[in-house]
């Protein structure tokens, strides 16, 4: 099932009274969601991605714009006719109920011609619990399972309807590490199975990037970059997109063009080709740096974090963001590594540049000319 946004739009009354403008949850989104794909919202809190979720699910209205699954137009359908199954953050079990009762409750609900006898409706909970591998559980009651059990008898519950749109509200963040990264490949593996169209809700970037087939960025109830995970971390658009994706965090530099070459202080790292002249922020992902003899960008070393093939290389610069930047480097150069100076020479495709004052990305070519002395 695929699901088409057009334009749409949520504004709320502002609940402070002593600000008369309204909130904009969701500002203008539209986006075709193709058919049994899996989709990631990723974005800070408050950036309007559970709102999304709630107006496609149902449970709010759009100010502006429709929402239509394949070719029907369900912007005033009511959530329950629109065959969707939802997943919550707090798993939302009955504490008195089994596995298999809270997984059949749904069910029971049905009527008209999609009314199940007892033994259909257990068959169908069976199978839905077998897909998410928890069929020897179904006489436990939630309060004696574990945290990732119960998020697994959650969705077990959604699928159970055989929904035709899986909607995942921040699933994982109740759960500690280790459960989180099994419970994010469950999903995936279930998506999988099903081909259910999957929304997953998430303002973890790792989460978000591990499963989705394509990543919806959002800040301030507007979307800022929708591709492919890969994409998104190489091919940011905007110094938000570039700043909240990828661990450890990109390095941030103020920087200039000038006279065909970009400086970062006193130095030029690259050769720049199809941009004029001005104020810029160059982000370099951590991976983007290469300890060298003759490297353009001089920097100074505070230490170096043994990770084992890899080594975190932490330095300072003058024209940093922050007090401290980050480079992950092959162990096999750092050995001679010690606290003062240390020169970097820089990948082109790892630096981005962005427009100082609006963020926006710089479009150009950037050439590693070091032996010329750029």
């Amino acid at each position: 099932m695929k699901i088409v946004l057009e334009h749409l739009t949520k504004i709320f009354k502002n609940l402070d009274k002593r600000i008369k403008e309204p909130v904009i949850a969701v500002s203008d989104f539209t986006f075709e969601i193709p058919d049994g794909s899996l989709i990631g919202l990723l974005g800070p809190s408050g950036c309007g991605k559970s709102t999304t979720l709630n107006l496609i699910s149902g449970l709010e209205e759009p100010t502006e714009g429709r929402i239509y699954f394949g070719d029907k137009d369900v912007t005033d359908l009511p959530p329950e006719k629109r065959g969707v199954g939802l997943v919550f953050q707090n798993y939302a079990l009955y504490p008195h109920m089994t596995v298999l009762e809270n997984i059949m409750f749904p069910l029971g609900n049905l009527r008209g011609e999609d009314r199940l006898t007892k033994e259909e409706m257990r068959d169908r909970a069976v199978h839905a619990a077998e897909l998410v591998q928890i069929e020897g559980l179904l006489e436990r009651r939630p309060a004696e399972m574990s945290g990732g059990q119960q998020q697994r008898v959650a969705i077990a519950r959604a699928l159970v309807k055989s929904p035709e749109v899986l909607l995942l509200d921040e699933p994982l963040s109740n759960l500690d590490a280790r459960l989180r990264l099994q419970t994010r490949e469950e999903i995936r593996r279930i998506q999988r199975a099903t081909g259910i169209t999957t929304i997953f809700v998430t303002h973890d970037q790792e989460e978000a990037m591990s499963i989705s087939d394509l990543i919806v960025v959002m800040k301030d109830g507007a979307v800022h970059q929708i591709a492919k995970p890969q994409d998104v971390y190489d091919d940011p658009v905007n110094l938000f997109v570039a700043k909240f994706l990828g661990t450890p965090q990109i390095n941030v530099f103020s920087g200039e063009i000038r006279d065909g070459k970009l400086m970062i202080g006193p130095e030029a790292v690259f050769a720049v080709s199809g941009a004029e002249d001005r104020p810029v922020t160059v982000a370099v992902r951590p991976e983007g740096f290469l300890p060298a003899a003759d490297g353009a960008l001089s920097c100074e070393l505070k230490r170096v974090e043994v990770m084992g093939r890899d080594t975190s290389v932490v330095f300072s610069h003058p024209a940093l963001d922050a007090v401290q930047g980050r480079a992950i480097v092959d162990a096999s150069l750092t050995r001679d590594l010690e606290p003062g100076a240390v020169r970097f020479s820089l990948r082109p495709e790892k630096t981005h540049l962005f427009d100082a004052e609006s963020g926006e990305r710089i479009r150009c070519r950037l050439t590693r000319k070091e032996e010329e002395h750029v």
